[in-house]
Formats: structure tokens, sequence, C-alpha cells
């Protein structure tokens, strides 16, 4: 019987893929001659440690917690594997400065900033920047259309995520991370579809899947629609912050209906899923073979030995 549903999931890496089972999480990596490596990642998941937070309505907010903690030492672990390729080259200027005081720390440090400020980015252009444009918008407009601000807003944050990934795609490492993504879906697809773990076999499988992240943040973002009706507030500040407090209860309720759509092939499913596989024409690519066979090993590394990854 087909595994139609499985706790296995998993994240494209630069120059690899992590795969996520029930029990273990495993990297794999691919050199530049082909060569493929695997390493375990081990991150104590807060919906294992405190089974209350794993419950439905609440889980979505610890799960995607969970998901940045095991992303973030993985997209570490990967850092370091491309800087210790790259170290026999010798370091001038900054970079020398930088090695020099920081050392082993360098990666870390470098992630930790990159993160900062990319939430302060991400804040700026997908919930403050909507708010004062609107406002600009109905002061220069005679007509009352305070009605429409959550789907101009909504609207406006759409169209800077695809205008976001549209202009990383075009560098040749995101192409490559695309990619990885395309295995890590169409590797996945064929374990659900219990065929043989074969590059021939997992190439013929889509590379569109419904338990995508990307799916996940269209559903977000349509959600966040739907919510902002709900908010009265015209201040950039103050709109910004109530969103930013309505996260955890959008992510709660998105991961539901993700999970909800995953289980049942219906036509309310297939148009609620429909937004977030389109949008993944964007950020899934064909793999290549070693991509392909990359994906295979950190499949075969978590696949438990009992079932324990059927729902």
């Amino acid at each position: 019987m087909a595994k139609k549903i499985t706790t296995i999931g998993g994240q494209a890496l630069m120059e690899g893929i992590m795969m996520v089972g029930p029990k273990r999480t495993t990297a794999a990596f691919c050199d530049e001659k082909g060569n493929i490596s695997t390493q375990d990642i081990s991150v104590s998941r807060i919906t294992k440690k405190y089974p209350i937070l794993g419950k439905p309505f609440l889980r979505g907010i610890f799960a995607m917690v969970d998901t940045f903690r095991l992303g973030y030492k993985a997209l570490s672990l990967s850092a370091d594997r491309i800087t210790a390729l790259e170290g026999e080259e010798e370091l001038t200027g900054l970079d020398k400065w930088l090695d020099e005081h920081l050392g082993d720390k360098l990666t870390g440090v470098v992630m930790t900033i990159g993160t900062v400020l990319g939430l302060a980015l991400a804040i700026v252009l997908f919930f403050m920047l909507p708010t004062m444009l609107f406002n600009l918008l109905q002061g220069a407009v005679p007509a009352n259309i305070s009605g429409w601000r959550s789907v101009f807003e909504g609207l406006l944050r759409i169209a800077i995520f695809l205008c976001y990934i549209l202009l990383v795609s075009m560098t040749p490492d995101i192409k490559r991370v695309f990619q990885y993504h395309g295995a890590e879906h169409k590797t996945i697809f064929c374990y659900e579809a219990d065929l043989p773990l074969t590059v021939e076999n997992v190439r013929r499988q889509s590379r569109f899947h419904p338990r995508c992240g990307t799916s996940f943040m269209a559903l977000m973002l349509l959600l966040g629609i739907l919510v902002g009706f709900f908010i009265p507030f015209s201040n950039p500040v103050l709109r910004t912050v109530v969103k930013l407090l309505c996260i955890p209860v959008i992510v709660n309720i998105g991961y539901e209906v993700q999970k909800l759509c995953a289980r049942h092939d219906s036509r309310v499913s297939r148009i609620i899923t429909a937004p977030g596989l389109w949008m993944q024409r964007l950020t899934v690519k064909e793999p290549e073979d070693n991509m392909i066979q990359a994906a295979i090993a950190a499949m075969e590394a978590v696949i438990p030995e009992h079932g324990e990854d059927l729902i």
C-alpha cells in the first residue's frame, strides 16, 4: 500500500539536502566530483519534548520553530563545508581579519547577523511598507477605499514575495538550491508511492509537492489577507505590531489546513493548494542526477525500521 502521508520532510541546502524523519535527521552533501557524504543532525524538538505543544492548533507554530532550528543547523553545516573547500585559498582584507578574530565562530556570527537583518527587512517590506503605501493611496483618492486595505496589502505582499523569488533565482547558487528542492520533492513522492529509491524512479516523479514550505508560505499570505480585515488600525507601526502578534494564530490555522488538504484529495483541497503548487514553479526546479542521489542517501538514512513514518 502506498504511503499517502508520512512524517518525512526535507529542506534543500547549498550543495546538499536535509531529510527529517520521525527519529532521525540527516543531511547529505555532494561535492564537485559527485561524491556524497551524510551527517546526522541532532536537535531536540520542542513538540517531542513537550507533547502538549504537538496538539492541533498549537503544533503549527512550534513545528515551524523546530523547522527553523533544524534548518539553521543544517545551513551552518553546509556553510562550514563550503568554507572548508574554499579554505585552501589565501584570505585577504576583510576575510582575513574576520578569520583571525572569529575563527570557527565566523559562520555562526555571519548567519546570526544575516538572520537578524533578514527579519528586519521582512518586517519593513511585508508589514510596514504595504500599510504606508495604502495610507498614501487613501490620502490621494477622494473615494472611501478603506474596506480594500487588507486586499491591497495582501496583494502587495504577494507581489513583493514573487519579485524576491524571481530575483534570487537568477543567481547560480540559488538556482542549484532550487534544484535540490526538486530532488527532495521527487524523492519523497517516490518513497510515498512505495517505489524503490532509484534515480530512474525518482526522476519520474512530480516536483510539486502539496506539503512544501513554498505552499505553506502561499497559504500564509492568503490567510493574512483574511486576518487583515479584522485589524482596525491604520498606523503603520501599530498595525505591524498587531500583525506580528497574529502570526502564531495564522501559522497554526495554516498548518492544520495544509495537513487536512494533504490527507483529503477533494475539489476544495485542490483549490486551496493550487496557489502554492503554482508558486513552486519558481522555487522547485528539475534536479541533476547527483542531486537525486544525495536526496536518496538522506532519505534512506531517516526511513524508520518499523513504519513510524505512517500517520
